[in-house]
């Protein structure tokens, strides 16, 4: 078993503290992916679990054991670095066994270790080179390699891509994902980039300044994010965000309209918020449709859903998607994203339609307010823009 508990975990760096009363549990089995924003403190985190910085306030248990005070190497961690830090001078093989050398592990110990962790991560034809004569991928499955020589209790990536193209990354997620599934291991993933975290992790931590501000598996995250940062954060390319005013209450939701005067019934909780009081609503790029009809304001598209009129400013066509940005009447930007190949030039009109039920509403906090229907559900919309009752 290999188990993880922070209880209040605390760190400062002379009178300024950076990680703020984390409580975390992690169990045996699981990829668990740190992510946030440069800063968030995710990886002073990893290294206080790791050992190597101490720890300012709060408790950290591997297995139940209190750590506080043991010594990195007596943790059974083992850490893979965005650095490699391989041994230059030394074969991939030498690279692999000097950890167990070091450790006076048995010879032939060290050579099945060695040897299935080549296989693993098939670079049996590598043993005999050098890092020089390693590409960066190359380098960072023998990294990886390193760590499993050891049998750790619970593996330990510290931005281990980032320092790889663009291709690479994508086929190293793929090689470490592999590897989680067929040695059944603990790991612990640092990240700042959130497609490695929505396509490798069981479980995602969301970071900012030192605080959790969400757990939960990748879709918990995209598809009921707790709070405006979360949403933002999640998803590729990232949520719109609308300004959104109340405008009535109902049974199964509450009815917004937005600042261009779309007007939407939302399956969504308004909390305390009461006629006019000011929300934000969120909107996925995926989630739009661009309509076939670009008729006038308030019409609908796609059966009962309304549809907003955006100004063009630019087409991405990407081949097997394309992105469009443009601007609502009220001058707020938005984003879609279109599966297959479109090109609208900038400075067309088109209308958008927004499905009710695939969107998002959190109050002037920012905090997520509670969906009262099923996501994906139709429920249903005015279809209308409302007028202010004085014109």
């Amino acid at each position: 078993m290999a188990e993880l508990r922070l209880h209040q975990v605390v760190k400062r760096f002379g009178h300024a503290e950076v990680i703020h009363g984390i409580d975390l549990e992690i169990e045996h089995g699981q990829f668990v992916v740190f992510v946030g924003p440069s800063g968030c403190g995710k990886s002073t985190l990893l290294r206080m679990v790791a050992g190597l910085e101490e720890v300012s306030d709060g408790e950290i248990f591997i297995d139940g054991e209190l750590v506080n005070e043991v010594d990195a190497a007596k943790r059974g961690l083992a850490m893979v670095f965005q650095s490699y830090a391989l041994y230059p001078h030394m074969t991939v093989r030498k690279n692999l066994s000097f950890g167990l050398e070091t450790m006076r592990a048995p010879k032939a110990l060290i050579a099945e270790r060695v040897g299935e962790a080549a296989r693993i991560l098939q670079i049996e034809a590598l043993m005999d080179r050098r890092p020089a004569q390693l590409s960066g991928g190359q380098r960072q499955r023998v990294a990886i390699g390193r760590a499993i020589v050891r049998e750790p209790k619970i593996f330990l990536f510290d931005e281990p891509l980032s320092n790889l193209d663009a291709e690479l990354r994508v086929q190293m997620r793929v090689e470490i994902a592999k590897l989680h599934q067929r040695i059944d291991a603990t790991m612990i993933y640092v990240t700042h980039d959130q497609v490695e975290a929505m396509t490798m992790a069981d479980t995602i931590v969301v970071l900012r300044l030192g605080r959790i501000e969400q757990i939960g598996t990748p879709l918990d995250l995209y598809n009921a994010p707790a709070n405006l940062f979360v949403a933002g954060f999640i998803g590729s390319p990232k949520m719109n965000f609308l300004a959104a005013s109340v405008v009535g209450r109902r049974d199964d939701g509450v009815e917004v309209r937005l600042d261009d005067g779309t007007v939407l019934a939302l399956p969504r909780d308004a909390g305390g918020a009461g006629d006019g009081d000011r929300l934000t609503l969120g909107i996925r790029p995926e989630h739009l449709v661009i309509s076939d009809d670009s008729g006038g304001d308030g019409g609908t598209g796609n059966g009962l859903h309304p549809r907003a009129r955006v100004a063009v400013n630019l087409t991405e066509p990407l081949g097997g998607e394309s992105f469009v940005y443009g601007s609502l009447q009220s001058g707020e930007p938005i984003t879609i994203k279109q599966p297959g190949q479109i090109f609208i030039k900038a400075g067309a009109m088109i209308a958008v339609s927004i499905d009710p039920a695939l969107c998002h509403l959190f109050d002037g906090e920012g905090r997520a307010l509670a969906a009262t229907s099923r996501p994906g559900r139709p429920s249903l919309v005015t279809g209308q823009a409302v007028r202010d009752p004085a014109v």
